[in-house]
């Protein structure tokens, strides 16, 4: 679900810190001020399968970050790792700010720390209305129950507003989320987790069973995301790419094949070859 644990559980703990980065694994100097998320080294094996191979990367705040490559080029599991979905055999994940090594920590401790993931199929609250799938999100921590008869407090209530018209569906908030088209339940997963007002917001195929209008409307909103978070998209639509792209990072067999604008990545012979064609 838009971060599993998003919670109506109950008594969630607060966020375990790792501790600082000593020197020998520290993000750089010079890049400490624009990072956000830095990737380090991360290494995955299943039976014998490397999924990841030493791979390395950073994401600055605010930006707009596109990850291509062919099917097990690794995208999938370098979002279960930054997520905590699942655990690399070596590397590190440090949220930057607070310099918190995100591969020790639960996953819902990682998304209460503001690390935010939708998953390519929507997953919302079908019985429940617009307005209470982001009423629950908004209000993750409490439970349900505390939830749905609590009253919102005025802040609350605005955010949660901002967001209906953020995402387009002001005019839909009192209907059942069950009755909402695809593209419509894509959208307001993507609310459910604006409330919770993520640092990072992972994005898996966002446009996965759009229509041509459905998916022009994400690529709005999607750049629109961009700037006061950090939005990493991954996605085989390559006219979406083009339309979003700001940085592209091409994976392929575990590792960082290239990385640049959508121009240098074109132009890659490597990209060509293993990916594109020709």
């Amino acid at each position: 679900m838009t971060q599993e644990a998003l919670a109506v559980e109950d008594g969630a703990p607060a966020p375990i810190t790792g501790g600082a980065a000593t020197e020998e694994h520290a993000v750089p100097a010079a890049r400490a001020a624009e990072t956000i998320l830095w990737v380090d080294g991360i290494t995955v094996s299943f039976d014998g399968f490397r999924a990841l191979d030493d791979l390395s990367l950073t994401l600055e705040k605010g930006e707009l970050r596109c990850i291509i490559g062919p099917n097990g080029a690794g995208k999938t599991t370098l979002m279960d790792v930054i997520t905590g979905k699942t655990r690399p055999d070596s590397g590190r994940v440090e949220l930057v700010p607070s310099h918190t090594e995100l591969t020790r920590l639960s996953e819902f401790e990682i998304a209460r720390l503001g690390i935010g993931r939708k998953f390519q199929r929507p997953t919302v609250f079908q019985g429940h209305s617009v307005f209470e799938n982001l009423e629950l999100a908004s209000r993750g921590g409490k439970g349900v129950l505390r939830t749905l008869f609590g009253r919102l407090k005025g802040p609350e209530r605005g955010r949660i507003d901002e967001v209906l018209q953020l995402i387009g569906l002001p005019e839909q908030r009192d209907r059942r989320a069950g009755l909402l088209s695809h593209g419509h339940k894509q959208w307001l997963e993507i609310g459910m987790l604006l409330v919770q007002d993520p640092k990072v917001l992972l994005l898996d195929e966002p446009i996965a069973g759009m229509s041509h209008q459905e998916a022009e409307r994400t690529a709005e909103l999607v750049k629109t995301l961009a700037g006061e978070r950090t939005v990493v998209v991954v996605e085989h639509d390559m006219e979406f790419v083009r339309q979003i792209a700001r940085k592209v990072t091409v994976l392929h067999e575990g590792s960082v094949l290239c990385e640049g604008t959508m121009d240098k990545v074109q132009a890659d012979p490597r990209v060509i070859e293993v990916y594109l064609g020709t």
